[in-house]
C-alpha cells in the first residue's frame, strides 16, 4: 500500500482555507473506508454528468461498479472522484459563520476498465466489504453472465486532495458578546434494525456482519 504523502497537483492544491487541508495519504483512506457512496463525474458529449454510486477500495486504488450498459462507465476518460463527510452543523452567532464540521476528499484521475475476471471479483469483494463487512463469503458469488454484465473501473489514487473542518464556530470577537446559543450539533450515520426479506426461510438468524445487527 501506498505510504508517500498526496502530492499536491495545480488542481488539487486547496485554495480556500489551505490550512484546512492535509497531505496525509492515510487521512484519504480513513476518509474512503468509512463513506459508502461517492459522486462521479464526468463530461460526456459535451455535457457535465455527476453520478452517485458505491465504491470500494483496495490498497491504492479505487473501485466503482455498475452496468456495462452505463455510458458513463464506458466512457473511459479523466474523472473527477469526490467523498464527503459531515460531522457535525456549526451554528454560530452570526449567519455568516454557520458553517459544517466535514471530511471530504476529491480524486482526479484517468480510470482503467478491469477486464481481468480475478481482478473484477476482488473489486466488487472491496465494494461489497465497504458497505457490508464479512457479506461476500455468506452469499453465492456472482456467475460468469453477471460478472459479464458488471462493468468495473480502477481509478488510481495518485492525484487527490483531502479536506476537512473541525471544531466551534468562529464568530467575530465582537459577537462572543451576544446572547445567541451558538455551538457545534453533531452528525452521526446509524443504521436501524435489519428487516428481513418477507420470504426469508424461517430460523435464519441475522449474521454478524450485516450493520444494525
Amino acid at each position: 500500500m501506498e505510504t508517500t504523502p498526496l502530492s499536491s497537483t495545480e488542481r488539487t492544491r486547496v485554495r480556500r482555507y489551505p490550512e484546512r487541508s492535509t497531505a496525509d495519504r492515510a487521512a484519504l483512506y480513513r476518509l474512503l473506508d468509512e463513506g459508502m457512496v461517492c459522486h462521479l463525474g464526468v463530461v460526456l458529449d459535451g455535457a457535465p454528468r455527476v453520478i452517485p454510486t458505491a465504491y470500494g477500495r483496495s490498497g491504492d486504488t479505487l473501485y466503482l461498479h455498475g452496468s456495462t450498459g452505463s455510458t458513463t462507465l464506458r466512457a473511459a476518460q479523466e474523472v473527477c472522484v469526490t467523498v464527503t463527510l459531515v460531522d457535525g452543523l456549526v451554528l454560530a452567532r452570526s449567519l455568516f459563520h454557520h458553517s459544517m464540521n466535514f471530511r471530504s476528499a476529491v480524486i482526479y484521475g484517468t480510470p482503467r476498465p478491469v477486464t481481468d475476471d480475478a481482478e473484477k471479483l476482488a473489486a466488487l469483494r472491496a465494494i461489497t466489504d465497504n458497505l457490508a463487512p464479512g457479506r461476500w463469503d455468506s452469499v453465492r458469488q456472482p456467475t460468469a453472465k453477471e460478472l459479464a454484465g458488471t462493468s468495473v473501473l480502477a481509478v488510481p489514487l495518485a492525484e487527490a486532495s483531502v479536506k476537512a473542518r473541525s471544531g466551534p464556530p468562529g464568530d467575530d470577537e465582537d459577537d462572543y458578546a451576544l446572547e445567541v446559543w451558538a455551538g457545534v450539533v453533531p452528525v452521526r450515520t446509524a443504521f436501524g434494525e435489519p428487516e428481513p426479506d418477507p420470504r426469508l426461510a424461517p430460523g435464519i438468524p441475522v449474521p454478524a456482519g450485516v450493520p444494525g445487527a
